[in-house]
């Protein structure tokens, strides 16, 4: 099979290193790897052949320099890694020409991206989801916390678009804040009091939503769509969580829980990867990109993706590969590091 080369976009994210070794050792043939982020710490520069950096996804630069990168190196195709990139290559991707782009359209970016718009998608078709409310500005946040039950209750409050749970607070009544300055390690999500919540905020008009607080085990649902059509997917667990990333996933076997992700995929109308997060029964987010893979030996999530959306294998067998799937399949994150001079 010729060669391919491949571009992998936010290539510092914790999951890079795993998915290009996945990449690498897909066992059928060579792949180049380009890795692009907005940062020179990226992990990318050291593992991939060739490494650039690019303008933040909210750039009004960002797709013509990985447009300018894509042709000088050959790019066949453009793997993104971040939800904040995914609405300006959903825009942007007929000017990649011949480079295909594994990205949904805009409006299924959209919606999947602004947190108010998913929940009133979920609330459309019948799924479950945190009671919500979208607000602006501190009084708006007040109010809908207290509609939704606090003080008594615990909710959530978080901005309208973020990822990796960045901007995400519990708002309880019970908030100690000297047990977490002795206690908390640095960089914990800290639960804040509404008060604390109110005042932090001021006259900022950031819009934002405040939530019922979903309680229960994280699941998530990883998969491989087209046209709103499940192609190939599972669930897993999501344990273990660290600074907002969980760090030990178990695949499952539950058939619920692909219907509920069949239902989401085929509102908006998927394509290429994507990933449905849910904690108890409520689905709290949906991710049209690749997120975190439990591997197999026979069964290589990201490359399969990447062939079908070249047009090297057909629907029906990527369906066919449902069958290799394993229940109970775990996987453990773990710190790694790199030298060099």
């Amino acid at each position: 099979m010729r060669p391919l080369t491949v571009l992998l976009t936010a290539s510092g994210v914790p999951g890079s290193a795993a998915l290009i070794r996945a990449l690498r050792e897909n066992g059928e043939r060579e792949l180049r790897l380009i890795g692009t982020d907005m940062s020179e710490l990226a992990i990318g520069r050291h593992l991939c052949d060739s490494f650039h950096v690019v303008p933040p996804g909210s750039d009004p630069g960002f797709v013509a320099a990985l447009v300018e990168i894509c042709d000088r190196e050959g790019v066949d195709a453009v793997l993104p890694q971040s939800s904040y990139e995914l609405p300006a290559l959903a825009e942007g991707r007929e000017r990649f020409g011949e480079t295909t782009v594994l990205v949904a359209s805009p409006e299924a970016v959209r919606r999947s991206n602004d947190k108010a718009e998913t929940y009133a998608l979920l609330d459309a078709i019948g799924v479950r989801g945190p009671a919500w409310r979208r607000v602006t500005g501190a009084a708006q946040v007040a109010a809908a916390a207290r509609e939704l039950g606090y003080p008594e209750e615990d909710v959530a409050f978080k901005p309208l678009v973020s990822s990796g749970s960045r901007g995400f607070r519990v708002l309880s009544a019970a908030a100690d804040r000297r047990r977490q300055l002795f206690e908390n390690r640095p960089g914990v999500s800290e639960a804040l009091r509404l008060e604390e919540l109110v005042e932090l905020l001021g006259d900022d008009r950031t819009e934002a939503l405040v939530m019922e607080l979903a309680r229960g085990p994280e699941r998530t649902i990883d998969g491989i769509a087209r046209r709103g059509r499940i192609l190939l997917g599972h669930p897993k667990t999501r344990e273990e969580i660290r600074a907002g990333l969980a760090m030990y996933f178990q695949t499952l076997d539950d058939a619920e829980l692909m219907d509920v992700a069949a239902r989401i995929a085929s509102e908006l109308e998927l394509d290429h990867f994507f990933n449905i997060q849910l904690v108890g029964e409520a689905v709290i987010e949906i991710n049209p990109r690749i997120s975190t893979v439990v591997y197999q030996e026979d069964l290589n999530l990201p490359y399969l993706g990447l062939k079908h959306a070249l047009g090297e294998i057909e629907d029906d067998e990527l369906v066919s590969y449902a069958d290799r799937i394993r229940a109970g399949r775990k996987a453990l994150r773990y710190f790694d590091q790199v030298e060099w001079d």
